[in-house]
């Protein structure tokens, strides 16, 4: 895109243009979560800052960065963050695969500055008794002077954006949402999200121990649609893994795909359920409007009628793309080509909708989940 079609893009819309409050939602996906960077540079160069801001393991983070920072700095400290995280140079040429493999290594054996570090204990091998809070062949405490460097928890607490993180209860297998409307988020809450096992340990948060929202739902769209009370809403859902791909034809990428199918966690099927609820919402005020006016007004009718409501939102998925000889390893890829290109393709994806302004489009009266897909740009 051209500096003057940025610059158009940029001011083609008005906060009063978009319907509802803005919603960022983030899927996790290591390395992947560069595609984020990119969506979330679209919007602050559009002055379209999100009110609620919904993440996932790297979207946690990425989401803790932008909320925890006053709007002059989120972009900066955003890009400052995933400046951090590159490691190696990405090659797509005869070596390619060389080039993936040792990039990958390098990245296993000593963990990513300010992201990981390998784990002391893990030496003891995957039968010693070294607790939960140890059981990992990483450490996250890089991760935890980042976050304190670049996020300022006391502006997170205002949540002015917002801000949800999952996380998933190891006892009880639970899923639980952690959000700045009602609870006051720390470092501990973000670690807790993005504590994928067994790479990285389990952060215990009060008594309970809490691992990685995603091996749960890696897409917290549902936190969203099923708030109280509802408002209609724009939602951008930015997807880092796809649910359809190609047939795999070796071991090496029957394990991608698998990885591939397990973190985009029944994204499709979940949003067309909600969708469902959201209609039986519209058809229940539908029908109230049928009552007469005395029966309306009864205590029962009432009742019945609070399950209806009116409120649209409209949600727009962002997916991001496959790069050449992307495999298993994708999630930590994270050479400087690979962080850029995904963050180029988020802004790119995320200019094409903020162009189309799809929630423009007028659905049927009972819809009150409308689905956009925004098809990836080259």
């Amino acid at each position: 895109m051209t500096t003057s079609q940025t610059s158009a893009a940029t001011h083609a819309l008005s906060r009063d243009m978009v319907p509802g409050q803005i919603v960022l939602v983030l899927q996790g996906g290591g390395a992947l979560g560069a595609y984020q960077l990119g969506v979330y540079q679209a919007l602050h160069e559009s002055e379209l800052q999100p009110d609620w801001v919904i993440g996932t393991s790297i979207g946690a983070i990425n989401g803790a960065i932008i909320a925890g920072n006053p709007v002059t700095q989120r972009w900066a400290r955003l890009r400052r963050f995933w400046d951090r995280m590159t490691v190696g140079v990405r090659d797509e040429g005869p070596a390619a695969r060389f080039w993936e493999a040792l990039n990958s290594a390098r990245t296993l054996a000593f963990g990513i500055p300010g992201f990981f570090e390998p784990n002391p204990t893990a030496a003891f091998g995957p039968l010693a008794q070294v607790g939960l809070e140890h059981a990992s062949y990483y450490q996250t405490r890089g991760l935890r002077a980042t976050l304190d460097e670049l996020v300022d928890f006391t502006c997170l607490a205002r949540a002015q954006p917002r801000l949800t993180v999952g996380a998933v209860n190891v006892r009880n297998g639970a899923m639980r949402y952690f959000d700045t409307r009602t609870d006051t988020l720390g470092p501990d809450h973000i670690l807790a999200s993005g504590a994928l096992p067994p790479a990285f340990p389990a952060v215990r948060i009060g008594d309970d121990p809490y691992w990685d929202g995603g091996i749960f739902s890696n897409t917290p769209v549902e936190a969203v649609l099923d708030d109280k009370p509802r408002r209609d809403a724009v939602i951008f859902c930015v997807n880092l893994w796809n649910p359809s791909g190609p047939e795999p034809a070796s071991l090496w990428d029957v394990q991608s795909r698998q990885k591939e199918i397990q973190y985009s966690s029944r994204f499709d099927s979940h949003l067309m359920r909600q969708a469902q609820l959201h209609r039986l919402r519209h058809v229940i005020r539908e029908l109230e409007q049928l009552v007469p006016a005395n029966d309306r007004a009864s205590e029962a009718c009432r009742a019945l009628a609070a399950w209806g409501c009116s409120t649209v939102m409209h949600v727009v998925c962002l997916h991001a793309p496959r790069l050449p000889n992307d495999d298993i390893t994708r999630d930590i890829d994270f050479t400087r080509d690979g962080i850029e290109r995904r963050r180029a393709a988020g802004y790119r994806d995320a200019m094409t909708a903020l162009r189309q302004q799809p929630w423009k489009q007028r659905g049927d009266v009972l819809d009150g989940v409308v689905v956009h897909d925004i098809e990836p740009q080259p």
